[in-house]
């Protein structure tokens, strides 16, 4: 069971690990310009950077369900490289937007394709579980004829 589970897991943690650098990087820069808990409002330097924890963190709770989903029913292989993938995309997107909001752009649709990614490939592994083994084999095989190389 660990052996089916071991890239999720990582790239799991990765993740959590990001959200705890993220949330490190809102307490240095509370320190920095001098904003107290609980405000949140402050130099737009000190926004930026939350805003972009605030973001990152919303956003957790989808990438984790659609990650597993998807490594679970799809592919574990995949999944977890489309997880990397996208928790790099998020760093990026941390970084450009704690500089400027319009650095966040490219790295948020980023994160944003690769998300969408994970969820059709989560909703594609369930299909392919739930459809009867007899039809599955059928439609492979029409596949097949349509794609020959495949």
């Amino acid at each position: 069971m660990k052996d089916e589970v071991a890239l999720l897991s990582t790239v799991t943690l990765l993740g959590v690990l990001l959200q705890a650098y993220f949330s490190l990087q809102v307490i240095s820069a509370r320190r920095t310009y001098r904003v107290s808990p609980p405000l949140t409002a402050g130099p737009p330097e000190f926004e930026r950077i939350y805003r972009a924890q605030v973001n990152c963190s919303e956003y957790f709770p989808l990438f984790l369900a659609t990650l597993w989903v998807a490594g679970v029913f799809f592919h574990e292989g995949v999944a977890s490289l489309c997880g990397l993938v996208y928790l790099f995309a998020r760093f990026r997107y941390f970084q450009g937007y704690a500089r400027s909001a319009q650095l966040r752009l490219a790295p948020l649709y980023a994160s944003a394709r690769l998300l969408w990614l994970l969820v059709a490939l989560a909703a594609l592994g369930l299909l392919g579980h739930f459809i009867p083994a007899a039809l599955r084999a059928s439609l492979l095989g029409r596949l097949r004829k349509l794609l020959p190389g495949a």
